[in-house]
Order: C-alpha cells, then sequence, then structure tokens
C-alpha cells in the first residue's frame, strides 16, 4: 500500500473530548462497533491509525477515555482489564493493541495493511514479536543515570537493518503496513524523549529511520493521531518516576 493511498477514503473529524469519572456512558451494546482509546496511550494509537487508514471513521466510533479519571463504567461495564484500547463489535469487547489492529485489518473493508508475500508475512511477525522488547529497552533507559547504553544503540540499528530488508518503498515492509503501526507511536514518543532527556538523535546515522518518520508524517490517518510531544513526555516523566 503507497503512502498516496494512504488518504483514500480519509475523512479529518473533530475529535470528541474525553470520558471521565463524571461522564455518562455511551449506549453500550446497542450495535454500534466502538474503539475505545486514550489520546495519550501508544497502545491505543495503534487500532486508531488502522481504524482511520481504512476510511472507517462513522463504522468505528472513536471514545477517548481519560486515563488519569477513568469512568467507574469503563471497568465494570466494557472492559474488566480497564486497559485501553479495547474494541466493542457485535456485543464483544476484545483487547490487546496487536491483536486489535490485525482484527479490524481481517474484519473491515479498506485497504489492506498486510501483504500477501509470504516472506513479508514471516518478518511482519518476527517484528510484531519484538516490538515489546524493543519497547521495554528505550523505555527502561529514560529514567536510567548517564547517557544511553549499547541496548538502545543496537534496538534502533535493528531497525534501521530492518528498514533495509526490502527495496520496494522505505516502510518496513516496504510498503505501508501493521507493522510500521505497531512501531510508530513509540518512535514518536522516544524521538522526542531521548532528544530531551539524553541529548540522542536517534536519527543519526540512521538514514533509512530517518526517511521512515518523515514518509510516516506524510500519511494522514497517522498524522491525525499526533498528539503534543511536550505533553506525552510529561506524562512519560510522571509514570516513570523522572524528576
Amino acid at each position: 500500500m503507497s503512502a498516496v493511498a494512504a488518504s483514500f477514503g480519509y475523512v479529518k473529524e473533530v475529535l470528541p473530548p474525553s470520558l471521565n469519572s463524571f461522564s455518562e456512558p455511551p449506549a453500550l451494546f446497542d450495535g454500534t462497533t466502538r474503539l475505545y482509546i486514550s489520546y495519550i496511550c501508544p497502545y491505543a494509537q495503534r487500532p486508531w491509525i488502522v481504524r482511520n487508514f481504512k476510511g472507517l471513521q462513522k463504522k468505528i466510533i472513536l471514545v477517548p477515555i481519560d486515563l488519569q479519571n477513568r469512568p467507574d463504567w469503563y471497568k465494570e461495564k466494557v472492559y474488566p482489564g480497564n486497559k485501553v484500547p479495547a474494541l466493542e463489535h457485535n456485543n464483544e469487547v476484545k483487547g490487546e493493541s496487536l491483536d486489535l489492529i490485525k482484527f479490524i485489518d481481517e474484519t473491515f473493508e479498506g485497504p489492506k495493511l498486510l501483504p500477501n508475500d509470504p516472506a513479508k508475512r514471516q518478518f511482519a511477525e518476527e517484528l510484531f514479536s519484538y516490538s515489546d522488547i524493543f519497547n521495554m529497552v528505550i523505555f527502561k533507559s529514560l529514567p536510567a543515570p548517564g547517557d544511553i547504553g549499547e541496548a538502545v544503540v543496537a534496538a534502533f540499528d535493528k531497525l534501521e537493518d530492518a528498514l533495509s530488508k526490502f527495496d520496494d518503498g522505505p516502510f518496513l515492509l516496504g510498503q505501508f503496513s501493521l507493522v510500521d503501526i505497531a512501531y510508530a507511536p513509540f518512535i514518536e514518543r522516544f524521538q522526542y524523549g531521548l532528544t530531551e532527556l539524553k541529548n540522542y538523535d536517534i536519527t543519526k546515522g540512521r538514514p533509512k529511520l530517518a526517511l521512515w518518520i518523515e514518509e510516516l508524517y506524510k500519511i494522514d490517518a497517522y498524522a491525525e493521531t499526533v498528539q503534543d510531544p511536550k505533553e506525552l513526555l510529561a506524562v512519560a516523566k510522571k509514570r516513570l518516576g523522572i524528576a
């Protein structure tokens, strides 16, 4: 799927306000498909991007939750795990962001975000499996004293190498896919966070990663989900105990 096609069916929308402990729930399990997210959560950003890219804004209603003051009804009536993202569909609620992006891509109309090529499919699964390891390495480095360690350098070098595997486009599988969507919300935060906290430029010496980031921002479905990096860093610092 080319970046040009990323705008196909895309409709810029007015984003609804986040629901908090004072908010009434929507008409739950009334046949409406709802995606429960938080605007500041990278995991929830994953299915939000897929929804946008596939042009499903009218078929999957966005329900943002205030994670700092979440409503009781969300845990009691929607998702007992009390996390985002969650998808209410056909009177069931599903969670876990990587599972959700695959489910939305397979279940709903719109451009498919995984190629049929077996080699690309296999590499996609490898990168999905690595994503949690990658995120953990970087998150652990943010509150650590001193400069970044070898593990961080190796993690970003691995992404640079991954971007060299296919030559039919600037993305991780060549063309834009679920794999890019799995990584993009985290790279977005790590790029700014490592610059501010560690004075480390993740794109230095990594031209393919730099191009990947540049191309991502050309995709409306992704750009629409991007939040103020200063706000996101403030949230991360609070969560990680960084003064």
